[in-house]
Protein backbone atom coordinates (compact mmCIF):
# COMPACT_ATOMS: atom_id res chain seq x y z
CA UNK A 1 0.00 0.00 0.00
CA UNK A 2 1.16 3.27 -0.65
CA UNK A 3 1.65 6.26 1.49
CA UNK A 4 -1.52 8.10 -0.70
CA UNK A 5 -3.51 4.82 0.05
CA UNK A 6 -2.31 4.85 3.54
CA UNK A 7 -3.56 7.74 4.54
CA UNK A 8 -7.06 7.39 3.00
CA UNK A 9 -7.41 4.63 4.74
CA UNK A 10 -6.75 6.40 8.03
CA UNK A 11 -8.79 9.38 7.21
CA UNK A 12 -11.36 8.21 9.24
CA UNK A 13 -9.31 7.84 12.19
CA UNK A 14 -9.17 9.90 15.39
CA UNK A 15 -6.39 11.18 17.95
CA UNK A 16 -6.67 13.36 21.30
CA UNK A 17 -3.80 14.85 22.30
CA UNK A 18 -3.83 17.01 25.92
CA UNK A 19 -1.60 19.94 25.81
CA UNK A 20 -1.29 19.80 22.66
CA UNK A 21 -1.43 23.18 21.61
CA UNK A 22 1.98 23.60 21.80
CA UNK A 23 5.88 22.67 22.63
CA UNK A 24 5.63 18.81 22.12
CA UNK A 25 1.92 18.32 21.79
CA UNK A 26 1.26 20.18 18.75
CA UNK A 27 4.70 18.35 17.17
CA UNK A 28 2.92 14.83 18.13
CA UNK A 29 -0.80 17.04 16.57
CA UNK A 30 1.02 17.58 13.34
CA UNK A 31 2.71 14.09 12.95
CA UNK A 32 -0.44 11.99 13.59
CA UNK A 33 -2.44 14.66 11.18
CA UNK A 34 0.53 14.17 8.25
CA UNK A 35 -0.35 11.00 8.80
CA UNK A 36 -3.67 10.58 7.71
CA UNK A 37 -5.75 11.30 11.30
CA UNK A 38 -7.84 13.70 12.01
CA UNK A 39 -6.75 15.32 15.80
CA UNK A 40 -8.33 16.91 18.83
CA UNK A 41 -6.30 19.77 20.12
CA UNK A 42 -6.87 19.88 23.70
CA UNK A 43 -5.73 22.84 25.87
CA UNK A 44 -6.35 24.70 29.11
CA UNK A 45 -5.08 28.28 28.53
CA UNK A 46 -3.16 28.10 25.26
CA UNK A 47 -6.56 28.93 23.28
CA UNK A 48 -5.18 31.34 20.82
CA UNK A 49 -2.08 28.78 19.75
CA UNK A 50 -4.64 25.88 19.42
CA UNK A 51 -6.80 27.66 17.10
CA UNK A 52 -3.94 28.37 15.13
CA UNK A 53 -2.84 25.65 14.79
CA UNK A 54 -6.62 24.09 14.31
CA UNK A 55 -6.86 26.49 11.12
CA UNK A 56 -3.10 25.72 10.10
CA UNK A 57 -4.63 21.78 10.05
CA UNK A 58 -8.14 22.58 8.45
CA UNK A 59 -6.58 24.29 5.19
CA UNK A 60 -4.66 21.18 4.52
CA UNK A 61 -7.77 18.96 5.52
CA UNK A 62 -11.26 20.13 5.61
CA UNK A 63 -12.64 19.80 9.10
CA UNK A 64 -9.61 17.11 10.17
CA UNK A 65 -8.73 19.27 13.29
CA UNK A 66 -10.37 20.20 16.28
CA UNK A 67 -10.16 22.15 19.72
CA UNK A 68 -11.19 21.16 22.99
CA UNK A 69 -10.63 23.37 26.00
CA UNK A 70 -10.93 22.25 29.21
CA UNK A 71 -9.40 22.62 32.42
CA UNK A 72 -8.00 19.02 33.28
CA UNK A 73 -8.24 19.54 37.08
CA UNK A 74 -11.88 19.64 37.21
CA UNK A 75 -13.63 16.44 38.10
CA UNK A 76 -15.60 16.63 35.05
CA UNK A 77 -13.94 17.07 32.33
CA UNK A 78 -13.17 13.94 31.59
CA UNK A 79 -16.70 12.83 30.38
CA UNK A 80 -17.28 16.44 28.74
CA UNK A 81 -13.90 16.20 26.58
CA UNK A 82 -14.82 12.32 25.29
CA UNK A 83 -18.81 13.70 24.88
CA UNK A 84 -17.35 16.34 22.69
CA UNK A 85 -15.08 13.95 20.47
CA UNK A 86 -18.43 11.28 20.54
CA UNK A 87 -20.40 14.62 18.94
CA UNK A 88 -17.53 15.84 16.37
CA UNK A 89 -16.46 12.25 15.36
CA UNK A 90 -18.38 9.41 16.52
CA UNK A 91 -14.78 7.81 17.34
CA UNK A 92 -11.77 7.50 19.28
CA UNK A 93 -9.09 5.84 18.04
CA UNK A 94 -5.95 7.01 20.09
CA UNK A 95 -5.62 8.92 23.67
CA UNK A 96 -2.10 11.05 23.74
CA UNK A 97 -2.31 12.17 27.59
CA UNK A 98 0.81 14.90 26.72
CA UNK A 99 -0.33 17.46 29.18
CA UNK A 100 1.52 18.15 32.67
CA UNK A 101 3.34 20.11 34.79
CA UNK A 102 6.70 20.48 35.49
CA UNK A 103 7.70 22.82 38.17
CA UNK A 104 10.25 23.04 41.10
CA UNK A 105 9.12 22.27 44.61
CA UNK A 106 10.69 22.98 47.78
CA UNK A 107 11.71 19.67 49.46
CA UNK A 108 11.98 21.14 52.85
CA UNK A 109 8.79 22.52 52.59
CA UNK A 110 6.28 21.32 50.60
CA UNK A 111 3.05 23.03 49.27
CA UNK A 112 0.25 20.59 49.07
CA UNK A 113 -1.72 22.89 46.93
CA UNK A 114 1.45 22.75 44.35
CA UNK A 115 1.21 18.59 45.32
CA UNK A 116 -2.46 18.68 44.76
CA UNK A 117 -1.80 20.25 41.31
CA UNK A 118 1.03 18.06 40.19
CA UNK A 119 -0.92 15.34 41.36
CA UNK A 120 -4.24 15.78 39.59
CA UNK A 121 -2.86 17.35 36.36
CA UNK A 122 0.16 14.03 35.78
CA UNK A 123 -1.63 11.40 37.51
CA UNK A 124 -5.28 12.15 37.88
CA UNK A 125 -6.17 13.41 34.69
CA UNK A 126 -4.78 10.87 32.56
CA UNK A 127 -6.08 8.14 34.49
CA UNK A 128 -9.74 9.73 34.64
CA UNK A 129 -9.59 10.19 30.55
CA UNK A 130 -8.63 6.47 29.71
CA UNK A 131 -11.15 5.58 32.00
CA UNK A 132 -13.70 7.76 30.23
CA UNK A 133 -12.25 7.29 26.84
CA UNK A 134 -11.81 3.39 27.13
CA UNK A 135 -15.74 2.62 25.35
CA UNK A 136 -14.74 4.39 22.40
CA UNK A 137 -11.09 3.31 22.49
CA UNK A 138 -12.17 -0.55 22.55
CA UNK A 139 -14.60 -0.06 19.83
CA UNK A 140 -11.69 0.37 17.53
CA UNK A 141 -8.91 -2.37 19.41
CA UNK A 142 -7.24 1.95 20.16
CA UNK A 143 -3.91 2.40 22.04
CA UNK A 144 -3.33 4.73 25.12
CA UNK A 145 -0.15 6.60 24.96
CA UNK A 146 1.00 8.36 28.13
CA UNK A 147 4.05 10.83 28.16
CA UNK A 148 6.06 9.85 31.36
CA UNK A 149 9.86 11.51 31.79
CA UNK A 150 12.57 9.40 31.82
CA UNK A 151 13.18 11.10 35.56
CA UNK A 152 10.20 9.16 36.46
CA UNK A 153 12.78 6.26 37.48
CA UNK A 154 16.46 8.15 37.83
CA UNK A 155 15.27 11.46 40.20
CA UNK A 156 15.72 14.72 39.25
CA UNK A 157 16.95 17.51 41.81
CA UNK A 158 14.49 20.26 42.88
CA UNK A 159 11.80 17.71 40.91
CA UNK A 160 10.98 15.36 44.08
CA UNK A 161 7.18 15.77 43.39
CA UNK A 162 7.51 15.84 39.90
CA UNK A 163 9.38 13.00 39.84
CA UNK A 164 7.04 11.34 42.24
CA UNK A 165 3.73 11.64 39.43
CA UNK A 166 5.83 10.60 36.85
CA UNK A 167 7.01 7.55 38.41
CA UNK A 168 3.21 6.51 39.50
CA UNK A 169 2.17 7.29 35.19
CA UNK A 170 4.66 5.08 34.65
CA UNK A 171 2.98 2.25 36.70
CA UNK A 172 -0.83 3.21 35.38
CA UNK A 173 0.81 2.63 31.84
CA UNK A 174 1.59 -0.91 32.70
CA UNK A 175 -1.07 -1.53 35.29
CA UNK A 176 -4.11 -0.47 32.10
CA UNK A 177 -2.35 -2.38 29.64
CA UNK A 178 -2.78 -5.55 31.90
CA UNK A 179 -6.49 -3.94 32.55
CA UNK A 180 -7.74 -3.12 29.33
CA UNK A 181 -6.01 -5.83 27.27
CA UNK A 182 -6.44 -7.49 24.64
CA UNK A 183 -9.29 -4.69 23.68
CA UNK A 184 -6.74 -1.41 24.05
CA UNK A 185 -2.99 -1.22 24.13
CA UNK A 186 -1.20 1.54 26.69
CA UNK A 187 2.18 2.50 26.37
CA UNK A 188 4.21 5.50 27.00
CA UNK A 189 6.98 7.32 25.73
CA UNK A 190 9.35 8.92 28.00
CA UNK A 191 11.20 11.86 26.85
CA UNK A 192 15.27 12.87 27.81
CA UNK A 193 16.36 16.60 27.32
CA UNK A 194 13.88 17.39 24.52
CA UNK A 195 12.40 21.21 25.02
CA UNK A 196 14.39 22.86 27.33
CA UNK A 197 11.84 24.00 30.17
CA UNK A 198 10.37 27.89 30.58
CA UNK A 199 9.82 30.43 33.13
CA UNK A 200 11.08 29.97 36.54
CA UNK A 201 12.29 26.57 35.27
CA UNK A 202 14.44 27.54 33.05
CA UNK A 203 17.96 25.88 32.70
CA UNK A 204 21.24 28.29 32.31
CA UNK A 205 23.67 27.54 29.66
CA UNK A 206 25.89 25.95 31.83
CA UNK A 207 22.88 23.59 33.20
CA UNK A 208 21.88 22.78 29.25
CA UNK A 209 25.46 21.80 28.83
CA UNK A 210 25.91 19.69 31.63
CA UNK A 211 23.15 17.80 30.78
CA UNK A 212 23.88 17.04 26.91
CA UNK A 213 27.57 16.24 28.21
CA UNK A 214 25.74 13.69 29.94
CA UNK A 215 23.64 12.31 27.09
CA UNK A 216 25.77 9.68 24.97
CA UNK A 217 24.58 11.20 21.35
CA UNK A 218 26.29 14.66 22.58
CA UNK A 219 23.10 16.79 21.41
CA UNK A 220 19.79 18.09 22.50
CA UNK A 221 16.51 16.57 21.43
CA UNK A 222 13.62 17.83 19.55
CA UNK A 223 9.79 17.47 19.77
CA UNK A 224 10.20 15.58 16.58
CA UNK A 225 11.47 12.90 18.01
CA UNK A 226 8.77 12.54 20.25
CA UNK A 227 6.12 12.62 17.60
CA UNK A 228 7.80 10.02 15.37
CA UNK A 229 8.14 7.74 18.99
CA UNK A 230 4.19 8.57 19.47
CA UNK A 231 3.27 7.24 15.64
CA UNK A 232 5.38 4.18 16.31
CA UNK A 233 3.29 3.14 19.37
CA UNK A 234 0.00 4.18 17.65
CA UNK A 235 0.78 2.11 14.70
CA UNK A 236 2.51 -1.04 15.83
CA UNK A 237 -0.78 -3.52 16.85
CA UNK A 238 1.71 -5.90 19.08
CA UNK A 239 3.46 -3.74 21.66
CA UNK A 240 1.70 -2.88 25.27
CA UNK A 241 2.78 -2.02 28.58
CA UNK A 242 5.92 -0.85 27.18
CA UNK A 243 8.09 3.17 28.04
CA UNK A 244 10.07 3.94 25.16
CA UNK A 245 12.71 6.41 26.31
CA UNK A 246 13.60 8.67 23.56
CA UNK A 247 16.58 10.28 25.33
CA UNK A 248 19.62 10.03 23.49
CA UNK A 249 21.07 7.24 25.69
CA UNK A 250 21.04 9.22 29.17
CA UNK A 251 19.04 7.31 30.99
CA UNK A 252 21.52 4.37 30.05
Amino acid sequence: MNQANKQEAKAALVALVTGGARRIGAAVVRKLHAAGFRVVIHCHTSLDEAHALAVELNHLRVDSAYVIQRDLRRSDMAGEIVQSITDWAGRLDVLVNNASIFTRTDFNSPDMTQWDALFDTNVKAPYLLSLAARPLLAKQAGVIINLTDIHAQTPLKGYAEYCQTKAALLMQTKALAREFAPAIRVNAVAPGAIDWPEGDNSLSEIEQKNIIEKTPLKRHGSPEYIAQAVLFLAEHEFITGQILAVDGGRSN
